[in-house]
């Protein structure tokens, strides 16, 4: 970054405001006047009845989403019986094998009311397959359900790892989702390009932008080779951004995020729908912000980040809990988490403003500098042959890993303090009411999967799973044969197996 002596103001045109191209100062002219942001508590563990649980107890609080997290088994496609699962059953999000699962996690939720984002990647359009199943049971159409699937395969190979297959057939799986979406679920979000896990993982506010940028530019060309069209497939295109410790510069950053990618659209693929060129984005506060010493601290970290993606313009948001650094979060800490946000929301006047920092000679610059260091990395990945060919090089990974070495350093040597970690440490015992996963889940979840195997129709099992693989070596959309499956309670270790046989799986590492 240049320093503010270094270079000449470059504030937005005084002709642009909140609402008009390119964005910069938000998407929607009222902003928060008009509409809050959707706010959302990410829950998801053990059983799927301790997160439908815990689903009711946060609407009750006034949550305005749900956001669904789902155990590591489920994310990369083993059923919760898998030898892989074994130990890892409800462990990190919810264990989701079969339609049973599903019926479960969801019963008694208005899914006609209430926008659900699921964070899965590998296994989405299995995922989403089985919350469609739901909802009509429920007798709610799939033209009425509102959420997000993240989607996001390309950010797995670079920073995260729960892949399956080999890029190629798991673009062809996210553009087929986006097909299906457009006829059957068009107010559902088909994909949420991340470059949450990216920064988790090391990558600067700059390399953040481009990489997740560089990803979204692949799913548009790859969805625009399948012959969609930009303008309607690019208005249910969305982003999930993490919300960092720099308060000014993650501002700027959601400002630059928004008129980087309208130009994208606009000048890259010649979209000229308005919604196709907005940058709709969630946001979560930096999980590895958070630190197992002096665990209070963390609100005071939330808090801050979740003002800078208020003052950003996000369009949803969640706040992470206290005692997350420790384990997953008890009820006491996801209410003052959620509390958190509905405090910035009805007491401090921000909403009112649309883009209040607009025209600080400060974050004005920062959101110039910030665009133009994506933009310059953006070069280099298409100079490379664009994001796949970029993480097969290990170009992303590579920059990530440096960066995140660089901040590592600055922590062990005390330039870059982190207050009770290496600076004002202090003595203190471990806190207590942490939330545990009882061991009896999985013995439960296990017990589901067998009364599911022995109570349904195998021969109806067996030819839909028939049906898949034979469209699996074909070109045909695969939404409508995984919907065949789960509909007869193929699980969802069967589905995956099935693809895995005709794509092949990725090498891990």
């Amino acid at each position: 970054m240049t320093q503010p002596e270094d270079r000449p103001f470059a504030g937005p045109p005084e002709s642009e405001q909140p609402g008009e191209y390119p964005y910069t100062r938000g998407i929607y002219p009222e902003m928060y006047r008009q509409r809050l942001w959707t706010m959302r508590q990410y829950a998801g563990f053990g059983s799927a009845e301790d997160t439908n649980r815990r689903f009711r107890y946060l609407l009750e609080q006034g949550v305005t989403g749900l956001s669904t997290a789902f155990d590591l088994p489920t994310q990369i496609g083993y059923d919760s019986d898998h030898p892989m699962a074994q130990g890892e059953v409800g462990r990190v999000g919810v264990a989701i094998s079969s339609l049973a699962d599903m019926e479960v996690l969801l019963r008694g939720i208005p899914l006609e009311q209430v926008s659900t984002s699921m964070t899965i990647n590998a296994t989405a359009a299995i995922l989403l397959a089985l919350y469609v199943a739901v909802a009509e049971q429920q007798r709610v159409k799939p033209e009425q359900l509102r959420g997000t699937v993240q989607n996001d395969i390309l950010k797995e190979y670079i920073a995260r790892g729960t892949y399956i297959y080999p890029p190629q057939p798991s673009m062809r799986l996210i553009t087929d989702l986006f097909g299906w979406c457009r006829t059957n679920t068009p107010r559902w979000n088909t994909i949420s390009i991340s470059g949450y896990h990216m920064r988790e993982a090391g990558a600067t506010a700059g390399q953040e932008l481009a990489f997740t940028f560089a990803n979204g530019v692949a799913y548009v060309e790859a969805a625009v080779k399948a012959g969609l069209d930009v303008n309607e497939f690019g208005t249910r295109l969305s982003f999930f951004f993490n919300v960092h410790q720099d308060f000014f510069e993650e501002v700027a950053k959601f400002r630059a995020a928004r008129r980087l990618w309208a130009r994208i659209m606009k000048e890259r693929f010649g979209a000229t729908e308005p919604k196709a060129l907005m940058c709709r984005f969630h946001t979560q506060t930096a999980g590895s912000s958070l630190t197992a010493q002096q665990i209070d601290n963390n609100v005071v970290r939330t808090t801050l980040e979740a003002l800078s993606a208020v003052l950003g313009g996000t369009q949803s948001l969640h706040t992470n809990s206290r005692d997350e650094a420790l384990a997953l979060p008890s009820e006491e800490s996801v209410r003052l988490a959620l509390r958190t946000q509905q405090i910035i929301a009805h007491e401090t006047g921000i909403p009112q403003i649309a883009d209040p920092l607009a025209g600080s000679y400060h974050v004005e610059g920062l959101t110039s500098d910030l665009e133009r260091e994506a933009m310059k990395l953006l070069t280099q990945i298409d100079e490379l042959g664009g994001a796949i060919s970029a993480i097969e090089a290990g170009f992303q990974a590579d920059q990530i890993a440096e960066s995140a070495y660089r901040y590592q350093q600055a922590v062990e040597q005390g330039e870059q303090v982190i207050v009770g970690l290496n600076r004002y440490v202090v003595d203190e015992e471990q806190d207590g009411g942490l939330l545990a996963i009882d061991p009896e889940v999985e013995r439960t979840q296990l017990a589901r999967l067998v009364q599911v195997k022995r109570e349904r129709d195998q021969t109806a099992v067996n030819q839909a799973l028939v049906e898949l693989r034979k469209t699996a070596l074909g070109e045909d959309n695969l939404l409508a044969p995984i919907a065949n499956c789960v509909g007869v309670y193929a699980t969802l270790g069967e589905i995956a197996g099935e693809l895995r046989e005709v794509f092949g799986s990725f090498p891990q590492g």
